[in-house]
């Protein structure tokens, strides 16, 4: 599977355009379909379990759709209202010739929000160039993630690829499903693995890896997490999106300043199996490299950086028009 899986969502999108257009009738209630549920996206996690939304009289019914095809298929097939996922998934079905694709409305993380965990502290002695001749598990091909980690490696002169030859001195291992890298990491695999928070928190407390490097520190302004939904229902639907970005801009100004048992009790509702320990640890990590977005509105120079690594990974087919794929009219009344 290329990317996303475009021909299900192009399918999809076939027969559901005449959906697309009806709204929700639940006036009260917006459906977000999330790619998966982690503490990278903890601003919209605050403003739900703070009451922000429900101060907007809005409801909102959060699913885990643990992939952006789902994602992209609930959007186009009026099962979800709103997706939370990667820009470059609206990038690849434009792309595909999806004329109905959706339009980001606002970004919720600025930069890239994984960790490189290797097998030891290595402390002030990292350098990327340690990295030659290792073998790391960057995520899936397509991803931003893996993309994203080789835009780095060549930035600092080394040559990835997929194994160890006169052209490639490190391996990057796209073969492992995402959802399967940390753990495929912890058993053995690899020197080095990319990951989020709180797996990577969790590495370094188990004594199973340690994280030497932030990605976000070498690449920022990019948009890594954005809100999206389909251009009938940014239409029909405005004055609930005003409600829905003035909750979020809460919940973000809450994160910001607030103290580290306010970040545990208004994050702990959404993770309620994960330790304060690692809530805090994570949230901390990501506020240190400026990951959660100062301002909703995507910019068009970040789209272009966005392109640029895209681009750079060789999975780029044309360069999609910052104007063509965002509407910032939502974010820019909360900035």
């Amino acid at each position: 599977m290329k990317k996303i899986s475009i021909l299900l969502v192009l399918f999809v999108g076939v027969f559901s355009l005449v959906l697309t257009g009806c709204g929700n009738k639940d006036d009260n209630k917006i459906r977000i379909s999330e790619v998966t549920h982690s503490i990278f996206y903890a601003p919209l996690y605050v403003a739900m379990n703070n009451g922000y939304f429900e101060d907007e009289g809005l409801e909102i019914e959060l699913t885990n759709a643990g992939g952006s095809d789902t994602v992209m298929s609930s959007l186009i097939s009026n099962s979800a209202d709103i997706g939370l996922m990667g820009p470059e998934s609206v990038v690849y079905v434009r792309n595909n010739g999806m004329a109905n694709a959706p339009i980001i409305f606002a970004q919720l993380t600025a930069c890239d929000g994984s960790f490189l965990v290797g097998r030891t502290d290595e402390g002030e002695n990292f350098s990327w160039e340690n990295l030659k001749g290792s073998h790391i598990i960057g995520g899936r091909k397509g991803g931003m993630p893996a993309m994203t980690l080789q835009y780095i490696l060549e930035q600092h002169g080394l040559h990835p690829g997929d194994e160890l030859s006169a052209d490639v001195d490190t391996i990057l291992d796209t073969s492992i499903a995402f959802n399967l890298t940390a753990s495929s990491f912890v058993a053995g695999t690899g020197d080095y693995c990319t990951m989020f928070d709180p797996t990577a928190s969790q590495c370094e407390i188990d004594g199973t890896g340690h994280i030497v490097a932030a990605l976000g520190d070498e690449v920022s302004d990019i948009p890594y997490t954005v809100f999206t939904a389909t251009s009938e229902y940014l239409n029909n639907n405005g004055e609930k999106l005003d409600k829905f970005m003035r909750a979020l801009k809460k919940g973000y100004d809450y994160l910001m300043s607030a103290d580290d048992s306010q970040i545990i009790s208004s994050l702990k509702p959404s993770f309620s199996t994960t330790s304060d320990e690692l809530i805090l640890a994570s949230v901390k990590n990501y506020i240190r490299i400026g990951a959660y977005a100062s301002s909703f509105v995507l910019k068009e120079s970040s789209w272009n950086n966005m392109l640029d690594i895209i681009d750079n990974a060789g999975e780029l087919t044309n360069r999609v028009a910052w104007n063509e794929a965002v509407n910032t009219s939502f974010a820019t009344k909360v900035m």
